[in-house]
């Protein structure tokens, strides 16, 4: 999820942060509200109390001021975002795709493949809930965290070119590639095993693909982390997984999000980046790979 060299700050900048703050503010202002609502649905209007104007005094007095704060995350994210210049690599729509499920499911359980300028914005967006990100770069990572310390991340390893895409998609289409299971005991050629153990053991409401590095024939491409993203999906104990793959105007995230993630779960694409929705299979045996199309 590292940026290429980046653009001076222009208008889809501003319209993030814009949106970004706007959240920010409908976020405090709901807390505000739903902690004195019940109060004032149960307390009976100033109005209709007959005091004196001395007694009113007295009351309001007595009445402590209440005041709620941001919650860090938020206050963090908040300060990182409008003291840098640095575009985020998402468009403001597709962004907003995410945001529309995090809204619905924050806070949730959110797994990031890849570390970047944004990662802090999805930490926010899930406040409440756990943020994993996974990258390649070890050195990428000890520079993030010396500015954003409490992300939380794990440098992982890729055995994978681009141009050893075909040949993979040919593994993949294998009955070893078929079989739902924890990918860590997986026989598929695909299946990534190098995470740290809570990484498996964890049902992820959300996982975001935006690495590792795709853009070059020798970089590790995506195959394996769309392939294990439908894998972990499809294995855990029960419900859905929404999962987002971004660049898929690049062939392998194209086509390997279309084999492995299933065109059949398909929710919405907007621009380079697809939503899927994936049930778990291990609520219901039989259950085919990819959902039969009409």
């Amino acid at each position: 999820m590292r940026s290429k060299p980046q653009s001076p700050l222009n208008i889809k900048l501003i319209l993030l942060f814009a949106s970004f703050l706007l959240l920010l503010l409908l976020f405090v202002t709901r807390t505000t509200f739903s902690s004195s609502s019940s109060q004032e649905k149960n307390s009976t209007p100033i109005s209709q109390i007959n005091l004196p104007n001395s007694a009113n005094e007295d009351q309001e007095q007595q009445q402590p001021q209440t005041c709620t704060k941001t919650p860090l995350s938020l206050a963090n994210a908040l300060v990182h975002y409008v003291t840098t210049n640095i575009t985020p690599q998402q468009t403001l729509k597709e962004i907003s795709v995410s945001l529309r499920v995090l809204e619905k499911k924050s806070p949730c359980n959110f797994l990031v493949f890849g570390l970047g300028h944004d990662s802090l914005m999805w930490t926010s967006l899930n406040h409440g809930g756990r943020t994993v990100f996974l990258e390649e770069d070890k050195a990428w990572i000890d520079q993030i965290k010396e500015k954003l310390p409490t992300l939380e991340s794990y440098h992982v390893e890729y055995d994978t070119k681009v141009h050893q895409a075909e040949d993979l998609m040919k593994i993949g289409v294998g009955n070893d590639c078929k079989a739902v299971s924890d990918p860590r005991f997986s026989k598929c050629r695909l299946a990534l095993k190098g995470f740290p153990s809570d990484v498996y053991d964890t049902d992820w409401d959300l996982i975001m693909v935006d690495a590792p590095t795709g853009y070059h024939d020798e970089a590790p491409g995506r195959m394996s982390a769309i392939y294990t993203a439908g894998l972990m999906a499809r294995n855990r104990e029960e419900g859905e997984t929404d999962v987002f793959v971004h660049d898929v105007d690049r062939i392998v995230e194209d086509k390997f999000s279309k084999a492995f993630l299933c065109e059949g779960y398909l929710t919405e694409q907007e621009g380079r980046i697809r939503h899927f929705t994936i049930p778990s299979h291990r609520t219901r045996l039989g259950r085919p790979f990819c959902p039969l199309m009409n």
